[in-house]
């Protein structure tokens, strides 16, 4: 496994650096233990001779030998961990607590570095516990304040999340409004899958007023509305959206015209969808528009205005849908599209790879729109567009 050997070899560099210091406030100790044990110099040599694991099993060596080494214990339970050996971190690091002579702030610090241990190997229980030990010590408790957010972000405890993020706010100055607010988003949508809606409501408030611009909870305002049977006013909060960022009426577009349409207005959801699609033009809008405007206006109609749209702003995903509509088209004719239907075929292999949301900040593709990344774990970091509209822009 790779790891920075710069890291490695900063390992003797501690060990030397506390052994002289032992050495000068001890000088009454005889000579043969003031001298530097032998593992300490064939670790050396196994890092000169490019043998990482074995100079590591010869540190390990050296702190058995004199267990008082404080920074070298420290130094060999990060090295594992940066490795991803999660099981030798922690016993070096839970050996470090043990220690009844370890000063306070050492003991923080290998508290804190257990934490992390146990965070990177996915152990979120113990990792919980050992931050939250960290919260009465003013020098780690803004870490462990963090580290805890992230924890709690994980396993879905949002609550907990915004009652951290609150207190970072207040105590160190962060601004964590943006993730408080996805934090009530996530509460109402739990909330309303199990049509809890007064709740879900609630949970809304809560969202708008850590954010007033939060595109998410307008869009969930209305979801809301719609479940309580109320269309109109489903409309009003999903156009909300509309008026903050035009870039995101492709979320809502569907909702929308879905809704018009259920109100016996066809004809002025799809006019709605053109002229969508005209003031900020988007595959995901387009592709609402040709499914719409084939199953209400045919075939025929779907195929000009996807013909249209293509030709003002080309896409190879707009020019896949323009083949599913010319197919269509020839399959109520009786026609024979084997030659369309085979570069329908070629065309979709290569535009699946398009079709992908993308993370601006780690890069992260995905099929769906995410609010949080599952690469990096952002939040708003995924611009409601595809792969493809992304690079050409």
């Amino acid at each position: 496994m790779e790891f920075e050997l710069w890291y490695l070899l900063a390992l003797p560099l501690l060990f030397a650096a506390g052994w002289l210091a032992r050495g000068f406030e001890s000088r009454v100790r005889e000579t043969d233990n003031a001298a530097l044990p032998r593992s300490y110099f064939r670790g050396l040599n196994h890092l000169l001779n490019d043998q990482p694991d074995k100079a590591i099993d010869a540190f390990i060596e050296v702190v058995k030998l004199d267990p008082e080494t404080i920074e070298l214990h420290q130094a060999l339970g990060n090295l594992f961990r940066r490795r991803g050996e999660f099981d030798r971190a922690v016993r070096i690091h839970t050996h470090l607590l043990n220690r009844a002579d370890l000063p306070a702030r050492q003991r923080s610090q290998a508290l804190d570095e257990l934490g992390q241990d146990y965070l990177k190997a996915g152990l979120l229980d113990r990792a919980e516990d050992a931050f939250v030990q960290l919260l009465e010590d003013r020098h780690h408790r803004f870490d462990a304040l963090r580290a805890l957010v992230r924890i709690y972000q994980t396993e879905r405890e949002w609550l907990k999340a915004v009652d951290c993020a609150r207190q970072l706010e207040r105590e160190a100055g962060e601004s964590r409004y943006v993730a408080i607010s996805h934090y009530y988003c996530e509460l109402a949508s739990d909330a309303l899958a199990r049509n809890a809606l007064d709740e879900a409501q609630h949970a809304i408030d809560e969202a708008l007023a850590a954010n007033r611009k939060s595109i998410r909870a307008l869009m969930l305002a209305g979801d809301i509305a719609a479940k309580r049977g109320e269309p109109d006013e489903a409309l009003r909060q999903w156009r909300r959206v509309e008026e903050a960022s035009a870039e995101y009426v492709p979320l809502i577009a569907a909702r929308v015209a879905d809704t018009m349409a259920a109100q016996g207005r066809q004809q002025d959801a799809l006019s709605w969808l053109e002229r969508a699609l005209h003031d900020a033009p988007s595959i995901d809008l387009l592709d609402i528009v040709a499914h719409r405007a084939t199953a209400w206006r045919g075939a025929t109609a779907a195929e000009a205005l996807i013909a249209k749209e293509t030709q003002r702003h080309p896409s190879l995903l707009g020019f896949e849908r323009l083949l599913e509509a010319r197919m269509a088209i020839n399959q109520n004719n009786g026609k024979d599209d084997g030659e369309l239907r085979l570069l329908s075929s070629l065309l979709s292999n290569h535009t699946q790879k398009l079709a992908r949301y993308r993370c601006s900040k780690c890069g992260f593709r995905a099929r769906e729109f995410h609010w949080n990344c599952p690469g990096c774990t952002n939040w708003d970091s995924y611009p409601p567009r595809r792969v493809e509209e992304l690079d050409v822009a």
